[in-house]
This record gives C-alpha cells, sequence and structure tokens, in this order.
C-alpha cells in the first residue's frame, strides 16, 4: 500500500493534525501521535532513501539518528541499513556535536545556501555532506534534484510545516501520508503546510486506515502517475 513508484524521484511527506487542524502541540509533533502512528512512521522510514527535516524540527522534536529496524525485514536491501537524515539549514545553526550528527548510522546530508557563513560551513563539513542550493535561501527545488541525482530517489519529508510549504509551493508534493488524531487542542499551533498561498495543487484519496479512532490517508497529487 505504500510502495513507492518505480521509476524516477518521488517525494512523500508524512504529517499529523489535530481535529481542528493544529500540526503541533505545546510546540511538539509527538503528542498527536500514537503507537500506530509511529509503526507508520517507522515503515516509512525503512521505505524511503532518505530523510529530509527542517532544522527548527530537528531542534524542536530533539531527533536522533534514524537507526536500522529489525521490523524492516528486507525492504531496504541493497541499500545503507538506514536512511540518512537531510537536514534543511540556511544558517547551519546546529549542534554539530549532537548525536544526530555524532552517532549517525549513515552519514547525514546538510542542505544549506551560499549565504551560510564558511566558519559554519567549515564545521558542518566535518559532520556531513554539503549541499550548497540556492543563494541566501536553501532552494528546495534545487535540493531535490541534487539528492535524486545521487540516487535517493525515494524521498521523505517529515517536515515541519514551513518546508512541507516550501515543497508544495516549488510542485514537489507527489504524495501525503497524513495521520488524523481524535484530539482537538486549539491553541495557535500552524497547520501541517505554513507558508504563502499556492494556488492549485489538488490531491486524490489512495487509501485511509482506522486505529483507536486514528485515521491513516495517503493522498497522492491528482496529476501524479504513481504506477
Amino acid at each position: 500500500m505504500y510502495a513507492y513508484p518505480r521509476t524516477g524521484p518521488w517525494l512523500r511527506a508524512n504529517m499529523v493534525t489535530s481535529l481542528d487542524g493544529a500540526a503541533s502541540y505545546e510546540g511538539k509533533v509527538s503528542p498527536l501521535g500514537s503507537e500506530a502512528d509511529q509503526q507508520v512512521l517507522s515503515f516509512l522510514r525503512g521505505l524511503a532513501d532518505v530523510v529530509i527535516v527542517g532544522a527548527n524540527t530537528i531542534r524542536v522534536e530533539g531527533y536522533g539518528p534514524i537507526p536500522p529496524q529489525d521490523s524492516w525485514g528486507d525492504i531496504r536491501k541493497g541499500r545503507p541499513p538506514a536512511p540518512p537524515l537531510a537536514i534543511v539549514s540556511a544558517r547551519l545553526d546546529l549542534d554539530f556535536d549532537a548525536p544526530v550528527f555524532a552517532d549517525a548510522y549513515v552519514r547525514p546530508i546538510l542542505i544549506t545556501c551560499a549565504s551560510a557563513s564558511e566558519e559554519r560551513l567549515k564545521v558542518a563539513e566535518r559532520r556531513a555532506d554539503v549541499l550548497v542550493c540556492g543563494d541566501l535561501i536553501a532552494d528546495i527545488g534545487t535540493a531535490l534534484d541534487a539528492l535524486a541525482e545521487r540516487g535517493f530517489t525515494r524521498q521523505l519529508s517529515e517536515g515541519g510545516p514551513r518546508l512541507l510549504a516550501e515543497i508544495a509551493a516549488a510542485g514537489r508534493l507527489d504524495e501525503l501520508c497524513l495521520t488524523l488524531s481524535p484530539r482537538i487542542v486549539a491553541g495557535n499551533g500552524p497547520r501541517i503546510a505554513n507558508g504563502p498561498l499556492i494556488e492549485d495543487l489538488s490531491m486524490r484519496l489512495g487509501h485511509v486506515f482506522e486505529e483507536d479512532g486514528f485515521l491513516f490517508t495517503r493522498y497522492v497529487r491528482e496529476d501524479a502517475h504513481s504506477g
């Protein structure tokens, strides 16, 4: 049900939202999830060649390295034991001694731009493979192309909302796996995509599952070919 298309780059985003549209609770995503949601997250990671995350999500959610999972079985046969994290950061304002870098099973990738300081670039290059994409900001379209050229064609974005909005605005969102949490949280948390209006991006429902009141949906871009 979650298999990637056989050919071409494909970007899948995985997000969770409350019933009233919040993408976080008290600034974090994890309170909206469930055990089943974590199982889906893990499986999608196992299928992916690369997991793309914004720097703020790394900091706020306390990301660590993605470890190999026995539950993945042989779905990573012929590939590294776990997908690398590709972290999008224009300023490289990250702790490069944190476990997400220091204890990574596969060397991370940093997506940044030409305006990043030379000093931070030098530090980053010791901990990760650095892709400079764009001048003043990290250009997500260029970055996705660069990842695909390196063989990372099965792409998974885990957000946050600003990164998802940039991916969608660039016309690169092929699929959205959206978990609907059976909670109403109010507050002022952002939606799953937080950015300028997008003129036209229509999705069609691929499937929906339910467990303990959580809905696990999969939407595919209307004009995308997923065969």
